[in-house]
């Protein structure tokens, strides 16, 4: 029997399924008592659709008092002015001291002040009530959802996650030794499971630096380059991948 070295190449299917590559969560920036939600699981979103609401009564009220003091201030700011303009008057006619047309010089400045500090309430007033209502900023798909009407949100919570539109992932769970032994930069063939004659090839585009604690498999992105229509968000896929080849010894018989 003869001893020779030969390069051994196995294949590896894995079965995964189709992301989007970008998901983002749809919140509020402020707390708020949620109202109303207004697209569910599955639904399609454009950019500027209203997502869902929280009440606003509170809102609306921060608002009228800021605007109730912008009003004040710009009165005061009316008299302050009226007053200035007359001691200057006065003071071209020697009337009144320059003391007395400073003083009024002064209040005139601090007047102007408030009415500009009163007029950034009001505008932080009205966006925080615009920030009840949660417009999209992205079209997609929703992919999950979060709390309930009724609940009482924080600010920065989930109220649905939307699927970006555009490029889609194949998700793989990999097994350790599965990942060490794949070659660089490797081409994956990628194919629906209920229908094998679907498919498509994928490039490696992020491999999770981290083992799932649980199964020890680590998370795999493979870029589908231009997917087929069957291949939604969601889909079961079947991807295989050929490892790298490696020396082995075999044996071969002589008679």
């Amino acid at each position: 029997m003869t001893i020779e070295m030969r390069a051994i190449g196995d294949s590896i299917a894995l079965t995964g399924r189709v992301q989007a590559q970008t998901e983002i969560n749809q919140s509020f920036r402020i707390d708020g008592r949620l109202i109303e939600r207004l697209v569910d699981v599955g639904d399609r979103v454009k950019p500027g659709q209203l997502l869902a609401r929280l009440d606003q009564m509170n809102e609306e009220s921060s608002l009228q008092s800021a605007r109730a003091q912008l009003a004040a201030a710009q009165a005061q700011g009316v008299e302050a002015r009226n007053t200035f303009n007359r001691m200057r008057d006065l003071l071209a006619e020697n009337a009144v001291s320059r003391a007395s047309f400073e003083q009024s010089e002064a209040l005139l400045k601090i007047t102007q002040s408030q009415v500009e500090s009163a007029q950034s309430v009001v505008t932080i007033a009205q966006n925080r009530l615009s920030y009840t209502r949660l417009v999209s900023d992205v079209a997609g798909v929703v992919t999950t959802r979060g709390p309930e009407p009724g609940e009482v949100v924080a600010a920065g919570r989930m109220i649905v996650q939307v699927a970006r539109e555009g490029a889609l992932d194949a998700v793989f769970d990999v097994p350790a030794q599965v990942k060490d032994s794949a070659p660089a930069n490797p081409e994956i063939q990628v194919a629906l499971t209920n229908d094998p004659k679907v498919t498509v090839v994928g490039r490696v585009r992020e491999v999770s630096p981290r083992a799932d604690p649980v199964t020890g498999t680590f998370s795999v992105r493979v870029r589908l380059v231009n997917p087929p229509a069957a291949m939604r968000l969601g889909s079961t896929v079947t991807g295989r991948m050929k490892l790298d080849s490696v020396a082995a010894k075999i044996g071969r018989a002589h008679v």
